[in-house]
């Protein structure tokens, strides 16, 4: 299939640029087989069964986007120049390769300081990106980055403004546990405590999954032959308990709903014809047309950017012809788009 495939037309204004207040107030479009019916997040508990399993990605989105001043030795003596630092995702030896602006002037060995609290050194530099290596690690990196860093919000909100406070909750899912995200998994931020409580108490069960989401989630495909396109590989882990509970799921006859792309992405990453098996390492999976799923029965998911591989990810489970029909049916009810935008329910039946 081709990349002009996967085009439709968007109404900027359906762009969602804050979240729906409650959460569980985004209207809520469930597509089961053919048929579509528009509904709210807070409906779950009236569209999920007994014995159904949501699987929800625990990641926790850090604030990774930094402003900061490099030092550098000149003819003049020490120069300081502002620049700006985007990280993108962690390194085996707690490294992390990020973006900066401007890039060309930076130098390795570079000294890039932010505030009073923490400093990094380019250890390496491409045409592309940088690879940092911070003088904090661990618990004391993470309190550093909450004092300096903004959320790191996606380049269709931040072209429309600047992140702000309220990103810091908004941006962040309520069982967010394991740091190491740059990109939340935005289908998750509907949740509420109290929604999740009304769900365990009608024999919902919910299993958590780590997938730390990478800026390259927001890159473009180049490719207008989608096959050769080529996947960000992003760390993510599926443990013993959490194997074991959808196994069980399974056999008991429940349904697997993920939450989000990426949970969907992980738990297909880990799966053998004999069910799902614990995984721990990078997946660069990629979900198209024609791609066979063997755990998920569904997807909780948002609405997705045009010509992006998560729209691949949605037709391959619904199929090309029902996601086109899904897509113009919510622009037609104003449904809003993206990661602050309104929720979907995909079960293809």
């Amino acid at each position: 299939m081709k990349l002009d495939d996967f085009d439709y037309h968007l109404p900027e204004d359906l762009i969602a640029t804050r979240p729906a207040k409650p959460r569980t107030a985004a209207k809520f479009l469930i597509c089961e087989g053919d048929g579509m019916r528009d509904l709210h997040v807070s409906d779950l508990p009236s569209v999920l069964r007994p014995g159904d399993r949501l699987v929800l990605n625990n990641t926790k989105v850090i604030p990774a986007r930094l402003t900061g001043r490099r030092l550098r030795e000149s003819a003049q003596g020490l120069v300081e120049a502002k620049i700006e630092i985007t990280l993108m995702e962690p390194q085996p030896d707690g490294a992390w390769r990020a973006m900066a602006k401007p890039l060309r002037k930076l130098k390795e060995g570079e000294v890039i300081r932010f505030g009073e609290r923490l400093s990094a050194s380019v250890l390496q530099k491409s045409d592309e990106d940088v690879v940092l290596s911070f003088d904090a690690e661990g618990d004391a990196l993470e309190a550093a980055l909450a004092e300096v860093g903004t959320m790191p919000l996606p380049p269709y909100i931040a072209a429309k403004r600047a992140p702000d406070a309220q990103d810091n909750d908004d941006y962040q899912t309520v069982f967010a546990r394991v740091s190491g995200a740059v990109a939340a998994p935005t289908a998750s931020l509907h949740f509420t405590p109290e929604l999740m409580e009304e769900l365990r108490a009608m024999g919902v069960g919910f299993t958590e999954v780590t997938l730390h989401v990478g800026a390259g989630t927001f890159l473009p495909v180049k490719v207008e032959n989608i096959e050769t396109h080529k996947m960000h590989a992003e760390w993510g882990q599926v443990t013993d308990k959490a194997a074991a509970e959808i196994n069980a799921t399974k056999a008991a006859g429940g349904r697997i709903i993920a939450v989000g792309t990426t949970a969907l992405r992980l738990i297909e990453s880990a799966a053998t014809d004999e069910g799902l098996q614990p995984w721990t390492g990078e997946t660069d999976i990629f979900i198209r047309p024609g791609f066979r799923f063997r755990v998920a029965d569904g997807l909780m998911t948002n609405f997705h950017l045009p010509k992006s591989t998560l729209l691949m990810l949605v037709s391959a489970l619904m199929t090309k012809e029902r996601i086109d029909r899904i897509y113009a049916h919510a622009v037609e009810q104003r449904y809003r788009f993206f990661s602050y935008g309104d929720s979907s329910l995909l079960l293809p039946g």
